[in-house]
Formats: structure tokens, sequence, C-alpha cells
């Protein structure tokens, strides 16, 4: 684990925290990041202690989505290593960009977001992976993949087909709108509004780490499987559609038309 990309951290209670410390970038997601981020998740998998997670991230922002740099590669196909074969299944049902997300879900305890400033993109997916999200009123969450000529491929899909009605998700996916966090909860991304999220989210994981540790795992196992969301299924879409997309002709002229500050002009 990168400790200058993410600190963990567990009580005597078995109550961890995930601290995203990636500060100085409002902790985008690069490739350190992501790397992190999974062997934060496998760590608290084994840690047999483990009651709930607090996962949130340090500074002005949750999590501001992916690298600047990543979405340069992602333009001309070089994104090297783990995000270059995003078709095959590394975790599971899900390959690395998903588990990042997904693993919150597979974590055997309730897993506690906090979120404040914004979570964009990646970092949304990420948040949207939690079982409860405590978010800051004026946070700003936004599905903003379509602006990079993209479509969530982080299990965005799955998360948000479960937790908003069908044609909510659709359209913050399709126009990548950013919602407040007063939004966000009439929306039902956000689990409670709060003004000091971390302090809600960790009063709640003290109040689940306080209970008795296999009922709390056994409700996760039931709640996992009520989904009706056909999880595997979706991520595995989410991977070809996103793999045909990368490095298309009218993705990079989605992704230059960013940089360059410009409307884009699509074929």
């Amino acid at each position: 684990m990168s400790d200058d990309r993410v600190r963990v951290t567990v009580d005597a209670q078995g109550v961890a925290e995930v601290a995203l410390v990636r500060s100085d970038k409002m902790n985008a997601l690069d490739i350190a990041m992501f790397d992190a981020l999974l062997a934060a998740i496998e760590r608290l998998r084994r840690e047999p202690k483990l009651r709930a997670v607090v996962l949130h991230g340090e500074g002005s922002a949750f999590c501001a989505g992916l690298d600047m740099g990543l979405f340069q590669g992602m333009a001309s196909r070089t994104l090297g290593g783990m995000l270059t074969d995003i078709v095959s299944r590394t975790h599971g049902i899900a390959n690395v960009p998903q588990q990042v997300a997904w693993g919150w879900r597979e974590l055997p305890v309730p897993v506690i977001a906090s979120v404040h400033g914004v979570a964009y993109g990646g970092g949304l997916q990420i948040a949207l992976g939690a079982d409860l999200r405590c978010v800051h009123p004026d946070a700003k969450l936004s599905a903003m993949e379509i602006k990079w000529g993209i479509v969530p491929d982080m299990s965005g899909c799955v998360l948000l087909t479960e937790l908003t009605r069908s044609d909510i998700a659709r359209e913050l996916i399709f126009t990548g709108r950013i919602v407040s966090g007063r939004e966000a909860q009439q929306l039902g991304l956000a689990t409670r509004v709060c003004d000091d999220p971390l302090a809600e989210a960790r009063v709640i994981a003290q109040q689940i780490g306080a209970s008795n540790p296999d009922a709390v795992r056994a409700a996760k196992r039931l709640l996992n499987g009520a989904s009706p969301v056909a999880a595997g299924t979706v991520l595995m879409a989410e991977s070809f559609e996103q793999d045909r997309l990368i490095g298309s002709p009218n993705q990079v002229e989605a992704v230059m038309a960013a940089m360059e500050k410009r409307a884009p002009v699509f074929r």
C-alpha cells in the first residue's frame, strides 16, 4: 500500500478508517491510487476483527475522479499496466478499476463513506460502492464520464441503478450534471446530509461496531443478495462498452476539447 495515497487504521473495536491522502490533487485517481485502494481493500478483507469501515478523503475533496494524466493516456491508449486490459476479470466478477469501487460492497462489514468537496466520475463510483454515504450539503457529485467521451465503468452502472430510479440514473450518466449533497439525498445517492459528514460516519461506524458482528455480517450478505441487478453481467458489459470507446476518434476528441476548453466537434 502506498502511504502517500491511502492510509488505513483499525481501532481496538475493529472500526477501520480508510483515508485518501493525495490531498494536493484532490485525491484524484492515478495508477498509484488504484494500487493503494486495492491494497487497502485486500488488507481489510483479511482483518479478522473488522466490524465497520469509514471511507473518506483528506483535504478539500472526497475524490475528483481520474487523474488528468490518465485521460491523456486514454486518448492514446497508453494507460499501461492494470488499466490496459479492462475486459479480463481480475477480481471475481470485476476488473481492476471496478474493484476499487465494487470491493467495498464485497467487504463482509458495512462501509460508510464521508463525502465532502467533490466526488466526480470514479470518485462518485467509489462513494457509491459504500453501503452508506454521509454527504455535506454543499458537496458536488457527478457521473462526469460523458465529459471525457466515456461511460461509468467502475461499477457505476450497477450502483446507480440500485440507488436511483432508472430515468434519474440515465439523466446523470447522459448529462454528467453536477448535483449538490442536498439534491443527492433527494435522488437516492446520499444516505444522510450533514454539516460534518466524517463525524457522522464515525458515529454510525461505532454504533455498528458495538453490535453483534455475526448479525451485522449476516445482514450485509442478505442485503447484497437481495439486489435486483445482475451485477456480473452489467460489470462485464461496462468493460466491453468502455473498451470500444477508449481511444476511438470521438472519445479522443472529447478529451482534447475538454483539455483545450473548447466545444467538441464529433464525427
